[in-house]
């Protein structure tokens, strides 16, 4: 997943930026235009730490009325914390023709900030530059030359960063955790073994017979019959399990659309429970529609324009 997301294109975005026209799903690089920057030297050891504590360094920061979410990344001696409005970004990316099943990773100009040795012209006034190693917006004016002619940059892929990149929550990608995904890449390990030794077994070839017996030097337990058949019917039990789960998620991430926020989701092998967040009342009878369709059950939260979807696997 992180190898195919680091291939994709990487968009520049920025206030004056023009309509685009996709054919693909791409990465997106953020300018100081879209998020607000704050450097801290904190006694934490990891992120996740640090994260804890982004909202309080922002109050009074940030404008009223936005839902803001938050990113950290250590920059030598310090920690940087980005705040930034996802629905805001989401938005102004629409406007663009960039519509959100096409956002892939979302990175900060900032945590590029050593590729930024030269200007970087934004349209016909502003330039990306770097002050004080933080990347700014500044207008285009505040570092001409007098011959006009401004050595700049060219943006590309190149500017990608190696890590360190935020997704839009809701997405389907991020449904599926990673627990869960080690969990089948186990059980289908296991099938794909136990199906290797059933067909050695039938093939009656030499060097089927000499892999054959060196699987069952290495797990003796897959000599008996039975026990091979007793995991490919414990792993049969939890294969379906996970396979609804993997329906399901299809199912809530399908009711996913601009307008509508999943806030919280739950599932285990009996049942789930999903939380959705609408921005209006149509927004809210979409929901339902669909939910419906799937034969979930829908109850109203105590919250305005929130949904509680549940159901059984």
């Amino acid at each position: 997943m992180s190898f195919i997301s680091k291939n994709k294109d990487l968009l520049l975005v920025h206030s004056s930026m023009g309509r685009v026209d996709l054919t693909g799903s791409v990465n997106i690089m953020l300018t100081p235009e879209f998020y607000t920057l704050k450097r801290e030297e904190l006694p934490v050891k990891y992120a996740y730490q640090a994260k804890k504590i982004a909202p309080s360094l922002f109050d009074g920061l940030l404008e009223d009325g936005g839902e803001y979410e938050y990113a950290v990344f250590k920059e030598d001696d310090h920690w940087s914390f980005i705040a930034y409005d996802i629905q805001k970004i989401v938005d102004f990316l629409e406007s663009k023709g960039v519509s959100a099943d096409k956002i892939g990773k979302i990175y900060f100009a900032q945590q590029a900030v050593e590729k930024f040795d030269k200007p970087l012209l934004l349209g016909e006034k502003k330039i990306l530059n770097v002050l004080n190693n933080t990347v700014v917006v500044v207008p285009r004016m505040s570092v001409e030359t007098e011959d006009e002619n401004l050595e700049t940059l060219k943006f590309d892929n190149t500017f990608t960063p190696i890590n360190g990149g935020v997704s839009i929550k809701g997405s389907s990608s991020d449904l599926l955790s990673q627990k869960q995904a080690f969990t089948l890449a186990s059980i289908f390990m296991l099938f794909a073994g136990i199906f290797i030794v059933e067909g050695m077994r039938y093939s009656g070839s030499d060097g089927g017979n000499n892999e054959l017996t060196s699987l069952y030097e290495e797990y003796p337990s897959l000599k008996s019959t039975y026990t091979r058949q007793g995991i490919i019917d414990k792993y049969r039990m939890i294969n379906q399990i996970e396979r609804k789960k993997r329906d399901t998620i299809k199912s809530l991430s399908g009711m996913i659309f601009k307008g509508v926020t999943l806030s919280k989701v739950d599932i285990n092998d009996q049942n789930f429970k999903a939380e959705y967040s609408c921005k209006t009342a149509d927004a809210v009878k979409h929901v339902k529609n669909l939910a419906k369709k799937a034969h979930f059950h829908i109850s109203n939260s105590k919250e305005k324009n929130k949904l509680i979807i549940e159901g059984t696997l």
